[in-house]
């Protein structure tokens, strides 16, 4: 999609938050940006055990079975070239190129016995991405957009904000109100080492994050915002006032997103003490990681990063050893502890998943092909149990042997933590009510005791 309302390409119009914004920034009017930001806003239950989620999405499908779940007694041609060590969990095993990963499982879940039936990307990226079954007669939104539509709480901050090329991540029936605030790259944001530069980029990049247009500080923003102020007192009377009458707290939202400092602040991951940039790497993920952990603490409620290309029909384990797997192990070993050493873990549930598995027999081009009907996710934080593997697949990987959960489970144990029941009901943009996972139920073996 296009960075500006009106740009969109055939068949794609709704227009992000990002853009969104940019239109209420250069014309300062406020008034259609306002209608588009009305939305109900229903509180969770009291006191859920999650306030937060990042959501790492390995676009492609990943195979699982290289990774998380193993098969080192099976045949050459199922258990490939990789070999399991053991991980800071007695008895729990996963791939030898995921080291730093192996002394973190302390901190996660497996989830072994994902399945579904979808071995297609764009309508099982759908899938995982929404938690409901691709469907003619609805639109789901994303996890992120109806994270946004159920949870307000922080001024200033957008609730859903998406890290790289992340697919499947709009609003749907929920409306464009809930689409995310996208930041498509952080490269300007950890370039740049000489002082002078970054200070001479910095307003640069703020307007970059923010959507201020070219040409517009935030001091022009602001003194621009007393101008319309004045003409809305005059407006109000007649017809003239129901225009004004647009300016609701919705509209107020976005006006705080635009002048806020606490969006910059949290993309500029350069200001980190130099061990934990290492820490995650200088990889793109690895600035991606970091900058979700600083998004979610100044106040974002879900943050999706997309990262790869898992799609490895032809030599899947040098493309795996070589550059998938590196990058992954470090940043997700990295946001794991960081978030645990910083308090953050117990409130904020780590999802990392694709849109499925990949066949347990290598083909003939030294990759493996699409397979849904086994796959693993990895969970972590806001109340999950630590330390295990749930559920499992037979001694080839073919197919789950217990626990087995679908992405509408997994997704309604998630929701489950953030305060919402599968039946809960989110209004779309026409106000018919929808149960938020129809197809759900919370798997509760994946969850603390007491919580």
């Amino acid at each position: 999609m296009s960075g500006t309302f009106g740009l969109c390409s055939p068949g794609e119009l709704r227009p992000s938050r990002r853009s969104f914004l940019r239109i209420g920034a250069a014309g300062l009017a406020g008034l259609t940006l306002g209608e588009a930001l009305r939305a109900e806003d229903k509180p969770a239950t009291a006191s859920p055990p999650a306030r937060n989620v990042i959501m790492l999405f390995l676009t492609g499908g990943p195979a699982t079975i290289d990774m998380w779940d193993m098969k080192p007694e099976a045949r050459a041609s199922i258990r490939g070239e990789f070999r399991p060590i053991d991980t800071s969990v007695s008895g729990l095993q996963i791939c030898e190129h995921m080291p730093q990963l192996a002394k973190a499982m302390h901190l996660a879940t497996l989830v072994r016995s994902v399945t579904h039936t979808i071995a297609e990307h764009t309508q099982g990226q759908r899938y995982l991405m929404t938690g409901n079954a691709p469907s003619p007669a609805v639109e789901s939104a994303s996890l992120g957009s109806l994270a946004s539509h159920l949870i307000r709480d922080r001024k200033g901050i957008p609730p859903y904000a998406t890290l790289g090329d992340v697919p499947a991540a709009n609003s749907g029936d929920l409306g464009a109100a809930f689409n995310p605030f996208a930041i498509p790259s952080l490269e300007r944001t950890v370039r740049g080492k000489d002082k002078e530069d970054e200070a001479g980029g910095a307003e640069k990049e703020a307007r970059d994050r923010i959507g201020l247009p070219e040409g517009v500080t935030r001091e022009d923003f602001l003194r621009r915002l007393k101008i319309r102020d004045r003409l809305d007192q005059r407006m109000a009377g007649g017809a003239a006032a129901d225009l004004a009458g647009q300016l609701d707290r919705f509209h107020a939202e976005a006006v705080e997103i635009l002048r806020s400092d606490a969006i910059n602040g949290a993309l500029q991951i350069g200001q980190e003490a130099g061990a934990v940039r290492e820490r995650y790497g200088e990889s793109d993920l690895g600035r991606r990681m970091l900058a979700a952990r600083r998004l979610v603490e100044v106040g974002a409620r879900f943050v999706t990063i997309g990262f790869g290309d898992w799609d490895t029909h032809l030599n899947n384990f040098p493309r795996m050893q070589q550059s998938l797997l590196p990058q992954l192990d470090r940043a997700l070993a990295a946001l794991l502890t960081d978030l645990e050493e910083r308090g953050l873990l117990n409130e904020t549930v780590v999802y990392c998943t694709g849109e499925f598995g990949r066949t347990p027999a290598v083909n003939g081009n030294a990759g493996r092909d699409h397979w849904a009907r086994t796959m693993t996710a990895l969970v972590a934080g806001g109340g999950f149990r630590r330390g295990i593997a749930y559920g499992a697949t037979d001694r080839e990987g073919v197919e789950p042997t217990s626990g087995p959960c679908s992405p509408d489970d997994l997704s309604a144990t998630i929701f489950r933590q953030l305060g919402f029941g599968p039946a809960h009901l989110a209004t779309t943009r026409t106000g018919r009510p929808i149960r938020i996972f129809p197809a759900g139920t919370p798997v509760e073996g994946l969850i603390e005791a007491g919580v």
